[in-house]
């Protein structure tokens, strides 16, 4: 609903002056317009194409440049960022930190993605880790979470979350997803499930107990994330005697799982919760309605019509569901 027909409805039921209506309406018109999200995301997106446009240039001129002048410039690059970012530091508190500025938020992203680039340029030129991939994965990952706690950044922990769930992948099952293409193995999606549970766990315990509190909804949405795709991808590629969860397991673990989604998305107010809970909830009673179709052999007459209706009536649900997403998370 926008402000003019608020306003109109209020003078409609006499519940506001015609004087106190104007001040309001021409507070509206002269109020500026923020532009503080939008810069935000141009600046986010600046460093990315940064990084990517460097990366390009020195790939093509890496002849005349010489890897030691590469490294010495990455390196240098990264610690006057770092240093800026340490310059402007808040002091720390497990509650969330007040804001000296962007830029120093900026600057440290910028140098971790920095170490990223150039803890991968080292290994691939001088094979600094030899072939102990565990240990080139870990050391990002303790990196970016003690930086994200002491800097209070939620995109380093994100990045710290990542390259922890990098490193289970490596540890568990080495090059499995570029060298086999067989990611979803079952003791992967195990580790995957497991490690969601564990992220799920730690922010709940970190809002519960105030250690950062506002890192809650990172932990969340990636771990619910990472344990609701590779529960899901084990349940549609579930083969007996694979050692992998059996579906009587996943299907209550998924469900469960979305419920506190939905749960914690009408209490925190997030859309992205919301729709994610749902999502993977539709999937897999999908799933067990095919199941239940090929089960009972009713392909043939009645599991087919059964679906004819499931499809365009599960399509108006989520329509339903766009339309009133606001009504469902808001506070009661």
């Amino acid at each position: 609903m926008s402000p003019e027909s608020v306003l109109q409805e209020l003078l409609a039921r006499a519940l506001l002056p015609p004087a106190q209506a104007a001040l309001i309406r021409a507070d509206e018109t002269r109020r500026p317009f923020s532009l503080h999200r939008e810069l935000r995301l141009l600046l986010y997106l600046g460093i990315v194409l940064l990084s990517g446009g460097l990366g390009v240039l020195i790939y093509q001129h890496i002849d005349r440049i010489g890897h030691g002048v590469i490294v010495a410039a990455m390196a240098g690059l990264m610690l006057a960022c770092l240093g800026y970012a340490a310059r402007h530091l808040p002091p720390f508190t497990w509650a969330e930190a007040p804001r000296t500025g962007f830029l120093p938020d900026y600057a440290l992203l910028l140098g971790c993605l920095l170490f990223v680039t150039l803890e991968t340029y080292l290994q691939v030129q001088y094979g600094v880790f030899g072939s102990r991939y565990g240990l080139a994965t870990v050391l990002p990952a303790a990196v970016f979470f003690a930086l994200a706690y002491r800097f209070d950044h939620r995109g380093v922990l994100a990045m710290g979350i990542t390259a922890l769930a990098a490193w289970v992948g490596v540890t568990i099952q080495p090059l499995s997803a570029f060298v086999t293409n067989d990611f979803w193995h079952s003791r992967l999606s195990t580790a995957a499930i497991v490690l969601g549970l564990g992220l799920m766990a730690t922010g709940l315990l970190a809002e519960r107990y105030g250690r950062k509190a506002h890192f809650a909804f990172t932990y969340l949405s990636l771990g619910s994330n990472l344990l609701l795709l590779a529960a899901t991808a084990s349940l549609l590629d579930f083969t007996p005697g694979a050692g992998s969860f059996p579906p009587v397991v996943l299907v209550p673990l998924i469900l469960a799982v979305c419920a506190a989604l939905v749960w914690y998305a009408r209490r925190a107010h997030s859309y992205l919760l919301l729709l994610l809970g749902v999502a993977y909830a539709y999937v897999v009673v999908t799933y067990l309605l095919v199941r239940l179709i090929e089960f009972t052999n009713g392909f043939n007459d009645g599991g087919f019509v059964l679906l004819l209706f499931y499809v365009p009536l599960s399509a108006v649900g989520v329509v339903w569901l766009l339309l009133n997403i606001k009504k469902l998370l808001r506070p009661r």
